[in-house]
């Protein structure tokens, strides 16, 4: 192949596959457009459990940030992504990872793709950087759309703390994007096991389902009280590390030590991905 591309005219290995070609190609696939419905469903959902069951709150003594949800736009974004966080936006990532390579593996189109000719690594480089960028998306577009309805369904004000205390709207917006950039990076592990798993199958949903189903052993760890420190080394102990941020006085610690954590895991394995697909035989 090295051979053609040095004699093929104008050929220019970075040029092959540009990024907005791979992004027009997976924001038109179904998953895609159902992902973003499911996500944008879910304030909506929310507001309409609130409206039928009446305000949150009321069944202990111990207030949590759920009882504030009807309290502001802010704190119904706030719920939204406390909600989804452990479950929910794990899906979106795994997917638009998972599914990137495998899907042309089990469509037959990977070999003509590297055949045109793509380089392999510039295919997995575009593959990669769409689906973060999808992942990405997805996590905006949740609070987006939860403080938009929050607001007009509950006002424009402060956040309110349930430890007490509120942040100012302004405040709250800036930690709030502070909140949504950590749970993309705490989601670069599923992001790195998925696309790692989807370099190595040609079965799309088993490369989605297996960085799921990781992440959900990860969770089911960290709530084993024996393991002690040992679960410092799991994701899943800082996911919710971004608490400590929306505080009058900010704690980062947590959200540090949980992004580099999962910072490291996710380029071992995106370095996993890039070379074993390398030296995989693509026949499919």
């Amino acid at each position: 192949m090295s051979t053609l591309t040095e004699a093929a005219p104008g050929y220019r290995a970075r040029r092959t596959l540009p990024l907005r070609v791979e992004l027009v190609r997976q924001l038109t696939r179904r998953r895609t457009l159902v992902m973003a419905g499911i996500l944008a469903a879910l304030p909506f959902v929310l507001l309409t459990a609130f409206a039928i069951g009446g305000e949150p709150g009321g069944r202990n003594s111990a207030l949590t940030l759920m009882d504030t949800a009807t309290a502001s736009g802010a704190n119904f974004a706030a719920v939204n992504l406390f909600v989804s966080a452990g479950f929910l936006l794990v899906i979106p990532v795994a997917l638009f990872c998972g599914d990137t390579v495998a899907s042309e593996a089990s469509w037959s189109s990977l070999r003509y793709l590297l055949a045109a000719p793509v380089p392999r690594a510039r295919l997995l480089a575009s593959k990669l950087a769409v689906g973060l960028g999808l992942s990405l998306a997805a996590m905006v577009l949740l609070p987006l759309v939860a403080l938009a309805v929050g607001t007009a369904a509950y006002g424009w004000g402060p956040l309110e703390l349930p430890t007490g205390g509120a942040l100012d709207a302004g405040t709250a917006a800036q930690r709030l994007v502070v909140v949504v950039a950590y749970l993309f990076v705490s989601q670069l592990v599923t992001a790195g096991l998925a696309f790692w798993l989807s370099t190595r199958t040609d079965a799309p949903l088993g490369a989605v389902g297996g960085a799921v189903g990781l992440t959900i052993v990860g969770n089911v760890l960290d709530a084993v009280t024996a393991l002690g420190h040992w679960r410092d080394f799991l994701p899943a102990h800082w996911q919710f590390a971004w608490a400590d941020v929306v505080q009058p006085h900010p704690e980062w610690s947590g959200v540090i030590q949980g992004a580099a954590l999962s910072v490291t895991y996710a380029l071992v394995l995106f370095a996993l991905a890039f070379r074993g697909f390398a030296r995989k035989d693509v026949v499919s």
